[in-house]
C-alpha cells in the first residue's frame, strides 16, 4: 500500500485572485472557516464589494483585464506583499492557467486548484478531447462538409470566444472575432472546432478529488439555457436521464479525472444529442459558475472542501447522499430584448427575498461597468421535487427589487415558467424558439403607467402658485371644481390623463379603473374589482421610474411633453449600443463606400464580448466616426449610413 501524503500546514491567509461575484463566495466560506483573507483589484475595481469584504486588498494598476487579472506575476507578488500562504483562483481569468499556478508554488505559496500538470492535460480544449479520444476540428482547414461547426476557445470557457458557422463565407470573420474574444478574456487567442449540435442538452458532471485517491462524482447538472452560449439557467440533478446514462456520465468523468492525476473541485462537460447519445466536450479544471446546485442538493461548501483538500485532508470514502432539487438562475445586465446587449450603469436597489441563495458580487449603489462580465447575481433555490424548486425560484425572482440598468429578470422569470422547461426537455437551442415571446412587454404595463403618474403628481408640491395674494394654492397637485382640461404624462406609448377632484383621481380613458389611494410610493388600484398595490420608485439623477406589484415588475421611462429638437437623429445615424471599445473596422470601410444591409461595420468590445455593428440598409455610409481604440458612451454616434433611394414604382 502506498503511504499516505503527508498532511500540509493549514491556510492562515488567503488571496483570492479573482473580482465579483466568485471572490465574495470564496471570501464568505473563509469567514467561516476562520481564514483572513486579500483581494486584488483593478483601478475600476477599487471600491468594489469584493475589496470592501476583504480583510485586506492590493491594487493591480489598470482596467483592462489583460493589464490586472491576468498578470499572474502581480497576484504572485501581492500575495506575498499582503503575507498570504494560499491563493484560489475563482473561475474565469487565470484559474485554468498552468503557468500561473506554478508560479503561486514556485513562491512557496499553497494552489487552491489541481496539479498544474492536470491543468495541462485538460485547460486545453484541444488536448482534453485528444486525452479522452475524441479528434477536434482545424478552424483553419474547415471546408463545407464539416459544416455547421462551433468555433471555440481552447483556454477558457464561459461562452467567450465561441461561434457558430453555417457558411464558408463568413469563416474568416468569425475565426477573427472568436480569437479577439480568447485573447481577451484568457489571454490566448487559441481556438478549435467541433461538430454542432443545434439541439442537445448540455450536462455535466461535478467531480471532487482528494490526493490520497478518493474521486467523488457529485451528480448531475442540465446547463442547456444558454444565451451567446453562455448558461442561463441550470439545475441539478439533470431531469430526465435514464439511469444507465447517469452512471456512464459519472464513470466517463471520474476516469478522466483518474487519467490525469487531478485534485481539487472540476467539472465534466458533455453534450447529449436528441437521441441521447452523450459527446465528450472538455474538462474544466476549476470551480464552476453554477457550482451552488451541487452544493444545494449534497448539503456540502465546495470552496470549503476545495481548501481542506488543498491542505491534504482525505475525503471520506462515498459522497454524501443527494437531496432535493436545485434551480439557479443567472441575474444579468443585459437586455434580451435586443440582442443580450450587456448595459452599465449604477445598480440602485438588489434586494432577492424568499427562500432562497443570492451570491452576487455587488451592493446596492455599486457601478456595473463595461470592462468586466455582465453577471450580477446568481439565485438559487431547492425544494424536494424540481417542480417546487422551479415554482420557488421564479417566485423570488418576480418579486425581487433589482432597479437600475436593463436587466434579463423578466426572461428568466417567463423562462422558468415555460412548457418546455417546466417538462423538463429544454435543449440549447431554447431561446432561438422562444425569445420573442419571451421578451414581449409585460402585460399590465398600462395600469404601471397610470400608478407612475399618480405617484409622481402626489409627490409634487401642492402648490406651484396661487390664484391671487393670500388666496388658494392650484397646481398639479391641487384640485378644481370647475371643469377642466386632464393632467397628462407619458410612459413610453402610454399617455396618462387624469383628473383630481374632491372625490379624489379619475382616469377618463381608464373606466374600469378605481384609484384606491395614491401616494408618492405607492398607489393601489383597482382594476376590474381586484385591487393591488403598485410600489413605484425613481432615483435622484435618473429618469426611469420602477414600478412593482407582488406579481410584476415594470421599468418605464417618462417622455417629455416638448422634446428637444437637439436629441433627434438623422435617419441611418448608427448609435453605440453600450459603451465600450472600438475594437475593429471592417476592412477597406471609408466615407462614400457602398454598403449592403446587414453588412458588419465595425465591433465593439464590453464587458469582454465582442458586438458587431452592421449596417441597417443599404446604401452609402456618409460619415464615419470610429476607429480602433475609441472609447464610446452609449448613444454615440459611430456611423452613418445613407439609404438607397427606393424605386417607385410606376402608377397607372
Amino acid at each position: 500500500m502506498p503511504p499516505m501524503p503527508p498532511m500540509r500546514p493549514l491556510i492562515d491567509t488567503l488571496l483570492v485572485a479573482n473580482r465579483g461575484e466568485i471572490a465574495c463566495r470564496v471570501l464568505r466560506t473563509c469567514r467561516d472557516l476562520g481564514i483572513a483573507t486579500v483581494a486584488v483589484h483593478s483601478d475600476p475595481d477599487a471600491d468594489a464589494l469584493h475589496v470592501r469584504q476583504a480583510d485586506a486588498a492590493v491594487r493591480l494598476p489598470g482596467a483592462a483585464p489583460a493589464d490586472t487579472y491576468l498578470r499572474g506575476d502581480l497576484i504572485v507578488r501581492a500575495a506575498l506583499a499582503a503575507g498570504a500562504d494560499a491563493v484560489h483562483p475563482g473561475y474565469g481569468f487565470l484559474s485554468e492557467n498552468a503557468r500561473f499556478a506554478r508560479a503561486v508554488t514556485d513562491a512557496g505559496l499553497t494552489w487552491v486548484g489541481p496539479p498544474p500538470e492536470a491543468i495541462e492535460a485538460m485547460a486545453s480544449k484541444t488536448r482534453a478531447k485528444q486525452l479522452m479520444g475524441v479528434a477536434p476540428l482545424d478552424p483553419d482547414a474547415l471546408t463545407d462538409a464539416d459544416l455547421p461547426v462551433l468555433v471555440k476557445a481552447a483556454a477558457g470557457g464561459g461562452g467567450r470566444g465561441m461561434r457558430v458557422v453555417r457558411d464558408m463565407a463568413t469563416l474568416k470573420e468569425e475565426l477573427a472575432a472568436a480569437r479577439a474574444e480568447a485573447l481577451s478574456a484568457f489571454g490566448d487567442d487559441e481556438v478549435f472546432a467541433e461538430p454542432y449540435i443545434a439541439r442537445g442538452r448540455h450536462v455535466e458532471v461535478q467531480i471532487l478529488a482528494d490526493t490520497h485517491g478518493t474521486v467523488w462524482p457529485l451528480g448531475t447538472r442540465d446547463c442547456s439555457l444558454q444565451r451567446r452560449h453562455q448558461k442561463v439557467v441550470e439545475e441539478a440533478p439533470a431531469p430526465g436521464l435514464p439511469a444507465g446514462l447517469t452512471a456512464h456520465l459519472h464513470d466517463t468523468a471520474v476516469r478522466a479525472a483518474r487519467a490525469i492525476g487531478y485534485t481539487g473541485a472540476g467539472t465534466v462537460e458533455f453534450l447529449v444529442a436528441e437521441d441521447g447519445t452523450p459527446h465528450f466536450l472538455e474538462m474544466n479544471t476549476r470551480l464552476q459558475v453554477e457550482h451552488p446546485v451541487t452544493e444545494a442538493v449534497y448539503g456540502v461548501d465546495l470552496v470549503a472542501l476545495q481548501l481542506r483538500t488543498a491542505e491534504g485532508a482525505a475525503l471520506p470514502p462515498e459522497p454524501p447522499a443527494p437531496h432535493g432539487h436545485a434551480v439557479e438562475a443567472r441575474l444579468y445586465a443585459e437586455d434580451p430584448a435586443r440582442g443580450f446587449t450587456p448595459q452599465t450603469g449604477t445598480l440602485h436597489a438588489l434586494a432577492v427575498d424568499g427562500d432562497v441563495r443570492l451570491d452576487t458580487g455587488y451592493a446596492a449603489g455599486d457601478e456595473i461597468g463595461v470592462h468586466y462580465d455582465a453577471l450580477i447575481a446568481k439565485v438559487i433555490a431547492h425544494a424536494p421535487t424540481r417542480a417546487e424548486a422551479v415554482r420557488k425560484l421564479a417566485h423570488a425572482l418576480e418579486r425581487a427589487r433589482v432597479h437600475g440598468p436593463v436587466t434579463n429578470r423578466d426572461l428568466l422569470v417567463r423562462s422558468l415558467r415555460h412548457p418546455e422547461f417546466a417538462g423538463g426537455g429544454a435543449d440549447t437551442a431554447f431561446y432561438d424558439r422562444h425569445l420573442p415571446a419571451l421578451t414581449a412587454p409585460p402585460p399590465g404595463e398600462e395600469y404601471a403607467a397610470v400608478a407612475a403618474a399618480l405617484a409622481d403628481a402626489a409627490a409634487l408640491p401642492r402648490a406651484l402658485g396661487s390664484a391671487r395674494a393670500g388666496g388658494t394654492p392650484i397646481g398639479p397637485g391641487a384640485w378644481r371644481n370647475v371643469p377642466s382640461q386632464p393632467q397628462t404624462r407619458t410612459y413610453g406609448d402610454h399617455e396618462v390623463r387624469y383628473h383630481r377632484t374632491r372625490a379624489g383621481h379619475t382616469l377618463p380613458d381608464h373606466p374600469d379603473v378605481r384609484v384606491v389611494s395614491a401616494a408618492p410610493g405607492e398607489v393601489r388600484l383597482d382594476v376590474a374589482g381586484v385591487v393591488r398595490p403598485y410600489r413605484v420608485t425613481t432615483h435622484p439623477g435618473t429618469d426611469t421610474v420602477h414600478v412593482e406589484t407582488p406579481t410584476a415588475a415594470y421599468r418605464l421611462t417618462p417622455r417629455p411633453r416638448f422634446p428637444d429638437p437637439a436629441d433627434r437623429t438623422a435617419p441611418g445615424s448608427l448609435l453605440a449600443p453600450m459603451p465600450g471599445t472600438v475594437v475593429r473596422v471592417a476592412d477597406g470601410l471609408a466615407e462614400g463606400a457602398p454598403v449592403e444591409a446587414g453588412q458588419p461595420l465595425l465591433w465593439l468590445e464590453a464587458m469582454k464580448m465582442e458586438h458587431r455593428v452592421t449596417a441597417p440598409a443599404s446604401g452609402t455610409l456618409t460619415a464615419l466616426h470610429a476607429a480602433p481604440g475609441h472609447q464610446v458612451q452609449v448613444g454615440a454616434l459611430l456611423a452613418v449610413v445613407q439609404p438607397a433611394q427606393p424605386v417607385q414604382e410606376e402608377r397607372e
